[in-house]
């Protein structure tokens, strides 16, 4: 993905990489929290609110498919980028 791809909304690969990397599931999950109570967080503090809830979100979704569903990380990003396709395209009652 070309870097204005991401400043455009893209999935910030690098950013959901390295947290899903760095943070537990239940880390993210409280980040996450602390960003809608508090409007800051420790695992995306150089995101713009509305930037770290799209990124920790996305990183949420991918280290809960490493976790409990036994997916590498490559696979889980992979993954998290075919479930963002169909929902552009068919939205939540997509195919699959």
């Amino acid at each position: 993905m070309a870097e204005s791809d991401a400043a455009q909304g893209g999935i910030h690969v690098k950013e959901i990489r390295d947290l899903a990397q760095r943070f537990s599931g239940q880390q993210i999950e409280g980040c996450i929290h602390h960003q809608l109570d508090e409007g800051s967080n420790p695992c995306a503090p150089d995101e713009s609110a509305e930037e770290a809830m799209n990124v920790l979100a996305k990183a949420e979704y991918v280290r809960h498919l490493m976790d409990d569903e036994g997916y590498s990380l490559a696979a889980a990003i992979r993954e998290l980028g075919h479930r963002i396709r169909r929902m552009q395209q068919y939205g939540e009652a997509g195919p699959g």
